[in-house]
């Protein structure tokens, strides 16, 4: 494989939407309360882009290294696992990241302070935590938390912090809506891979609870992430054009329904299933997770838009 294709495949584009839509979201919220600063949004956008790929190939490597990512394992490639890059260069390239990283955290210090340091400090230490140390949190079923507090709260509000130097409720409020819609992409991944994570020891909530209750906490996920702009608009005063971000909820519909399929035929062994031969497998949850990935693209954008076409 082209080694571009193979760093490509190691960073994992297609889930950068979970770091990029509370930015968009944060971001829109600054610009219609007149407050965005355009310059350190951007190095809002670049610095959480990086901390996820920091994330991604420390998960990457240490998922090899204990045993999670393994030739059984049904999904994405993972690089190491697969022999395209070598656990010593994936390391290296966590180094380099991480450089990049603290550039643009030390851009955003300038701007708005210590606070900033705190944020990145402990965004970059839950990255490695995610899946290395001695208590790795998606092996102890912390995962989840670790998701939605830092692709949720903390991305939206910081986003916003930077650029207005205080807080705000509806920020938060925006952000408890990404980071639910961010632990249903997880939620989707962790079912997908239940049998070769509970092989290897990594008790997520899918290999705790079972398929189907991982499968209804996917869809309660998406229930409260629809819920968050109606309580906005409701209670807050947001505009009505911020329910556009339900765009994103809806096209998580059909996988929905692919996701509790998947759960009632593995459930019990299939036997919850009058037809368990046709039943999804696995392989199914794949794009369903694509699909999970781009609704909070589309979700944190409509918030955003929405937030700037009612200021408008």
């Amino acid at each position: 494989m082209n080694p571009w294709r193979a760093w490509l495949l190691a960073i994992r584009p297609r889930t950068l939407t979970v770091s990029i839509a509370p930015v968009m979201a944060g971001t829109g919220l600054a610009l219609a309360d007149g407050v965005a600063v355009p310059d350190v949004a951007g190095f809002a956008m670049v610095g959480a882009m990086l901390i996820q790929i920091v994330a991604n190939l420390v998960n990457d490597y240490f998922d090899f290294v204990k045993g999670a990512d393994t030739e059984a394992r049904v999904g994405p490639v993972r690089v190491v696992q697969a022999g395209l890059l070598t656990p010593e260069k994936v390391l290296l390239a966590v180094c380099w990241f991480l450089v990049l990283a603290f550039f643009a955290g030390g851009y955003l210090l300038a701007a708005a302070g210590w606070p900033v340091a705190v944020i990145g400090a402990a965004s970059l230490l839950c990255a490695f935590a995610y899946t290395a140390g001695p208590f790795p949190l998606a092996y102890l079923g912390l995962g989840d938390a670790f998701v939605f507090v830092f692709f949720g709260p903390v991305a939206v509000v910081g986003t916003y912090y930077v650029q207005a130097l205080s807080t705000s409720p509806d920020a938060l409020l925006a952000g408890i809506g990404l980071g639910t819609f961010s632990m249903a992409v997880l939620g989707a991944n962790n079912l997908r891979d239940r049998e070769t994570d509970a092989a290897a020891g990594k008790h997520t909530v899918a290999v705790r609870l079972g398929p189907f209750p991982a499968a209804v906490q996917y869809a309660v996920c998406l229930l409260l992430a629809a819920i968050v702009p109606v309580i906005g608009v409701a209670w807050f005063a947001w505009s009505a054009w911020t329910l556009v971000s339900l765009a994103g909820v809806a096209g998580c519909v059909p996988a929905t329904a692919v996701v509790l399929r998947f759960a009632r035929a593995t459930q019990a062994g299939g036997v919850d299933l009058e037809d368990a031969a046709s039943a999804p497998g696995p392989e199914a949850l794949i794009p369903v997770l694509g699909r999970t990935a781009r609704g909070v693209g589309l979700y944190g954008a409509g918030l955003g838009a929405g937030f700037v076409a009612g200021a408008w």
